[in-house]
């Protein structure tokens, strides 16, 4: 007779114990996976839930009932009848403690099911509904019985008027976060009502609205207020940033990026009256910002971000910055006009603090200014500098040896960079993204040195290297195991072998294999079958690909919920296999399948009309379906992109 297990004189205590030391995801998946004790421990330990599949919810729910978040923004297709089953009788003991529900893009979610919803769960918080395209006033309404929200994100919800956030501003008193971006229905009105209700509000958002300053007039009696997001709100003028410099007494991070009827005077009376902001985001709201208001960061010492993207600059301006904001970390100088050399050198010389620094298309610095940078920034964690085209290896070389703890690194069209520059990077072994598109002057040799010595590596865009190969991803394949996110498109020398090599990244989530007109169905049966946890695929213009690939595709890569067949050779079968099969596809791009028939376009619409979210095609199939099809997709919220 067999001896009994170990694990029978381990109690659920010493189990839940142990389950508690496994830091990752992936660890607790494999722990749960070794019996029945530990997966019984876990459902009952388990505090957050991110469901894909409806058919697996109402059991996952009945295990764990000690549930606080429940997240379904990816899970296709919740609608009022799923809602009602998970609610159904001896199913609700998940609602008691849950605090956290993310809804975002649950276009099937309606009132009555959001309603029923609400009034299960006495303990929510926070709600996520953004992207919810069919959410409108009646939802509202029906969110509006969760009286104990503290958090709301309502982005996107285009059917939202100044009724709907009524009701929530009336039913919903304590909320201390809101977001309202791109809700184009609400008005000065709407945020009138809000304010008054709910004068507990420490963050707003309004980015996008079609609001004036007179919603910045009652926005600044929120004595809370600590975070105001106002970015896209092209009404707003100078008189709007006037009212809120007199008032919002608490205003920590303000968000004034894109707003065009805004001037420098008005971003001076805005920060005249609040000295202690500690984050700043003025992009590309300003030509060019007047001395005076950087005369006015004299007096901001707390100020740890400021972004100032698009603007016309000084050295000067780097001058002042230097001298008085000691505690800076970030800084956005994207698009600037007049970064030189000299300007970036001020600046580092009294902010030793940066940790972030944004100088993407500041053509006309030199390894000067990096050299500086790297120097005196040892803590630097991310530098951009896409089309920065004086940079060389220089520039490489002193950041490999100085910031040693630099984490992400944007490259991208700097033709300065090369296989010596990379080797000098690699000694960086804390990078997790790296972006070197369009450099033309890499080959498999540099990105060796990256592939043996940045194991930490979890993104790499390599967009239009033309003299990488498959010797590159054999490296990447063995020293960067962690790898999740991969970007090859129209590296021409990729073929097949290096399929088989991108097989071995089990982590990859993410691959864009655009224009690799070498790779065919054996190349990608091999990355379907391998990288298992694969999500979004671009495979536009791989023409070579046949039905065989794609059927390898339908049968292994199961979690994948964004493709781009664009430009593919695939036919009525090969497309149905995918379309039908693929369980977790929400977004689809299916231009210029020329394989493909009218008929078999239906045929695999109609089956995957069930969880589909997005879906792009040919405008001229608009005339040529039937009018029943694109009538199923509407009603369930799918959005049809005709290109």
């Amino acid at each position: 007779m067999a001896s009994p297990s170990i694990l029978c004189i381990l109690s659920d205590d010493i189990l839940a114990r142990i389950r508690s030391k496994l830091s990752s995801e992936l660890d607790r998946k494999t722990w749960r996976l070794v019996c029945r004790d530990f997966l019984r421990v876990d459902s009952a330990c388990r505090t957050s839930l991110r469901v894909l599949r409806t058919e697996f919810l109402p059991g996952l729910l009945q295990k764990c009932r000690n549930m606080e978040s429940l997240d379904l923004s990816v899970c296709p297709r919740i609608n009022d009848a799923m809602v009602a089953i998970l609610l159904g009788r001896g199913s609700v003991c998940w609602t008691r403690g849950l605090r956290r529900l993310v809804l975002s893009r649950a276009t099937g979610l309606k009132s009555a099911g959001l309603e029923l919803l609400t009034r299960s769960c006495p303990s929510l918080e926070a709600v996520d509904m953004s992207y919810c395209c069919g959410f409108g006033d009646r939802e509202a309404s029906a969110l509006s019985c969760a009286v104990g929200l503290r958090e709301l994100k309502l982005d996107k919800c285009l059917g939202v008027t100044d009724v709907g956030l009524a009701t929530i501003a009336v039913g919903c008193n304590k909320l201390q976060r809101l977001s309202l971006k791109w809700c184009m229905e609400l008005t000065d009105l709407g945020i009138d009502l809000l304010v008054k209700k709910c004068s507990n509000l420490k963050f707003l958002d309004i980015s996008y609205l079609q609001v004036t300053s007179e919603s910045l007039r009652s926005i600044a009696s929120l004595q809370k207020l600590e975070g105001l997001a106002m970015s896209g709100c092209s009404l707003v003028g100078d008189l709007g940033l006037h009212f809120l410099g007199n008032g919002c007494p608490s205003l920590l991070v303000i968000d004034v990026s894109r707003c065009d009827g805004v001037s420098s005077s008005g971003l001076i009376s805005l920060i005249r009256g609040h000295s202690d902001l500690q984050q700043l985001n003025a992009g590309y709201s300003f030509p060019e910002l007047s001395k005076m208001f950087f005369r006015q960061l004299k007096d901001m010492k707390d100020l740890n971000s400021i972004k100032v993207d698009g603007a016309r600059v000084s050295d000067f301006s780097f001058q002042i910055i230097s001298a008085n904001c000691k505690c800076l970390v970030e800084i956005g100088l994207s698009k600037c006009m007049g970064v030189t050399d000299l300007g970036i050198m001020q600046l580092v010389s009294g902010c030793l603090n940066l940790k972030i620094v944004n100088l993407t298309c500041c053509c006309f610095i030199t390894d000067a200014a990096i050299l500086a940078v790297a120097d005196s920034c040892r803590n630097l964690l991310c530098l951009k500098l896409e089309s920065c085209n004086l940079i060389t290896e220089k520039s490489l070389d002193q950041l490999g040896s100085c910031c040693l703890l630099l984490e992400e690194l944007d490259l991208t069209d700097c033709s300065g960079v090369n296989d010596r520059g990379l080797e000098y990077l690699s000694r960086c072994s804390e990078l997790t993204c790296l972006k070197l598109g369009l450099c033309a002057n890499i080959s498999d040799k540099g990105l060796f040195y990256i592939a043996s010595n940045c194991k930490k590596l979890r993104e790499l865009d390599l967009y239009r290297c033309n003299s990488i190969g498959n010797d590159e991803l054999a490296a990447l394949s063995s020293g960067c195991k962690k790898l999740e996110k991969l970007n090859l498109s129209y590296c021409s020398e990729v073929t097949d072998t290096g399929m088989e090599y991108i097989s071995q990244l089990k982590d990859l989530s993410d691959l864009e294999l655009r224009g690799l007109v070498k790779i065919t169905s054996t190349g990608l049966t091999a990355v379907a079958a391998g990288c298992m946890r694969l999500a979004e695929l671009d495979l536009k213009h791989c023409q070579k690909i046949k039905d065989s690939g794609f059927w390898a595709l339908a049968y292994y890569s199961r979690n994948l919920r964004q493709i781009n067949l664009s430009n593919c050779t695939v036919s009525n079968m090969g497309l149905c296999m995918v379309m039908g099969n693929l369980t977790r596809l929400q977004d689809a791009k299916l231009v210029h399948l020329s394989n493909v028939t009218v008929d078999g376009f239906e045929l695999a619409l109609r089956a995957s009309c069930i969880r589909l979210k997005k879906v792009k095609l040919l405008a001229s199939l608009s005339s040529l379906f039937s009018s029943d099809l694109l009538q199923t997709l509407r009603e369930r919220g799918c959005q049809i992109r005709w290109d």
